[in-house]
């Protein structure tokens, strides 16, 4: 999947909303260890600099995604797509066994509002039917549309650039950028981080991301931490719109950890940390290097868990088969009207959607 750097970037022509200033941080897009960025911003790298900066294999999808784009919006807003790829090679066959290509596990869309104070993350699950559009991928190959078509197989037919191009073609919004993350590298992440809280109201017994947990409060460690993200089968009703539940209460879990973490106090820890993160993620080719990561971080230092509102894509199990999910249209236009205009999402448009059923699950 990772590509070599180059100079071109994610945006094909023209400006994105007000420039990638150097005071941006991702601390919204926490699943999967992109949450390290808290960790990276502020602090001055001096004689580690360049270890960090190598450790940093960016994806130039720039060509990929051509002119066929959302228009540039100058708000001041910012729009990332991040992917949990579920690649069961290498490291992360601990996990299950590897059927080829990757799918996109785990897929958000984070929207930074004006001024940086606030965000909204769009959850969107990898069962749900779409209109895959027409995509290039890496190699420059042509991979035809499909209708009714998962979601998640638009990152294993064309990697970063289709699955940046699927969501594009599903919201009429522009991505800023792109942030992928790696299984293996999260685990880490959370043991260096010292574990994270939380606190379940019921069992979670699951086999197949060996999780054993009774209700209470636990500070789990980077194993369990990747079991609970993936835990799927034993919650709600099984689906994965219950994961993503679990999911989201993770994720500000995860933030208010960090924040309280003291990395900055202590030059290995920090260091730690920062090699860690570098190696978790693969972002797009404005966010591979160390300076740029810094700048991308810097400026959202102050958001926590209370200012990210979390949602799931508004759907409904699909008639004709109850293993997938489709988009309300209402509902889901409702959502990507107001993140283009950098307005709140209303709660109208997530009402009478299907849930997972594992609300309240994890605080």
């Amino acid at each position: 999947m990772t590509e070599q750097k180059q100079g071109t970037r994610i945006r094909a022509t023209g400006r994105r909303r007000k420039p990638p200033a150097k005071g941006r941080r991702a601390v919204t897009i926490a699943v999967g260890g992109v949450v390290a960025l808290l960790a990276l911003g502020g602090t001055g790298f001096g004689y580690v600099y360049f270890k960090l900066d190598g450790n940093i294999q960016g994806v130039d999808i720039n060509a990929q995604l051509g002119k066929d784009r959302p228009q540039n919006v100058d708000n001041g807003s910012m729009d990332i797509l991040v992917l949990g790829s579920d690649s069961r090679s290498g490291a992360n066959g601990a996990y299950g066994k590897d059927e080829g290509g990757a799918r996109s596990d785990t897929a958000m869309v984070v929207h930074v509002y004006e001024g940086h104070k606030k965000a909204s993350v769009v959850s969107i699950p990898r069962d749900t039917l779409i209109d895959r559009p027409r995509c290039t991928d890496a190699k420059g190959n042509t991979v035809a549309g499909e209708h009714r078509a998962m979601f998640n197989t638009a990152y294993e037919v064309g990697g970063p650039a289709c699955a940046v191009k699927t969501v594009e073609s599903m919201s009429g919004i522009r991505m800023d950028h792109y942030v992928e993350v790696d299984f293996t590298g999260f685990k880490k992440l959370i043991d260096q981080l010292g574990g994270v809280e939380v606190t379940t109201t019921k069992a979670i017994k699951d086999s197949k991301s060996h999780l054993d947990l009774e209700p209470g409060t636990h500070t789990l460690d980077g194993e369990q931490s990747l079991g609970l993200v993936r835990t799927r089968k034993s919650v709600g009703d099984g689906s994965d719109l219950g994961r993503i539940q679990l999911q989201q209460a993770f994720m500000k879990a995860f933030i208010d950890q960090v924040k309280s973490v003291g990395v900055f106090s202590n030059p290995k820890k920090l260091f730690d940390v920062a090699d860690t993160a570098t190696k978790a993620i693969t972002p797009d080719s404005e966010l591979d290097s160390v300076n740029e990561l810094m700048g991308f971080a810097k400026g959202l230092s102050g958001l926590g868990a209370d200012d990210v509102h979390m949602i799931t894509l508004p759907v409904e199990y699909d008639p004709r088969d109850p293993n997938r999910v489709v988009p309300l249209e209402a509902q889901s236009r409702q959502v990507w009207k107001a993140l283009k205009a950098d307005r709140p999402i209303p709660a109208s448009a997530t009402k009478d959607a299907a849930t997972g059923r594992a609300e309240g699950l994890v605080k």
